[in-house]
């Protein structure tokens, strides 16, 4: 996939055939739930089912990742930004699909990285959070009819970075990603040249620098892997609202399969 530049008006317009839910029509269509580990750390995170599952059945897994202002407790500040898009109505009819969303505590990240001058470095051990949600996943696919082939992994800022962090350590787990102004450990980029991968950023995010994206996916490409990339020229750190609007984008990532 070619590197994509789209105005910030023709971004934003494409939200329009969503139809945007309150928080608290969220919150009902997400259970809030709490996983709590073998060793007794608990993560709180919400789920949303298919509207009607069918027997026999399997359907595909998202795994979204929040951003940095929705940590905490309340089990709830998660579904602010992202979620909207996978419960429209029409988009559950078409898409019908399991979709977790984990809260991080405050003061935690997702990803687990090491900042140095000469880049981004993952570090061996995930953050405890995104070893959590790792556990919630792998609980998720054995308690829910999940296909297998289809689980997929996206997140926001601070979630854009637990995204490259995931997909790094699991490559082999999930069938596509989208992450969105977030950034990861070049290094590790020889990892993911199979994975249908289609990162966002905002050309003007002045939050976490677009560098970061352009890092990932030249690495990526120069192992050998062809990620899609859409930057907004005219986008601040709010990338998430056009790429999130993207039915296109969306549907295409549904459409990946292992």
């Amino acid at each position: 996939m070619k590197t994509i530049f789209l105005p910030l008006l023709a971004g934003l317009l494409l939200i329009l055939p969503f139809q945007l839910y309150a928080q608290t029509d969220l919150e009902l269509l997400y259970e809030a739930k709490e996983f709590i580990s073998d060793d007794g750390d608990t993560l709180r995170y919400r789920i949303m089912l298919p509207p009607d599952m069918a027997d026999g059945q399997e359907y595909p897994l998202v795994l979204f990742l929040h951003g940095a202002g929705e940590r905490g407790s309340d089990n709830t500040a998660q579904l602010t930004w992202g979620l909207d898009a996978f419960a429209d109505e029409d988009f559950r009819s078409d898409h019908p699909a399991i979709v977790i969303a984990p809260q991080a505590p405050e003061q935690t990240f997702w990803a687990n990285l090491n900042w140095r001058e000469e880049g981004t470095r993952l570090m061996d051990e995930p953050s405890k959070p995104l070893a959590l949600t790792y556990k919630l996943l792998l609980s998720t696919i054995s308690e829910y009819p999940v296909d297998e082939n289809r689980i997929y992994i996206t997140g926001l800022s601070m979630g854009g970075f637990g995204t490259w962090d995931l997909i790094a350590r699991y490559p082999d787990l999930f069938a596509a990603a989208m992450p969105i102004c977030g950034g990861g450990d070049p290094a590790k980029a020889h990892l993911l040249t199979d994975m249908p991968i289609w990162a966002f950023h905002g050309a003007l995010d002045n939050v976490v620098p677009p560098e970061l994206s352009r890092d990932m996916i030249d690495a990526i490409r120069e192992a050998g892997g062809l990620p899609g990339y859409t930057e907004y020229p005219d986008m601040d750190h709010f990338s998430w609202i056009p790429a999130y609007g993207d039915r296109f984008a969306l549907d295409w990532m549904f459409s990946q399969s292992k």
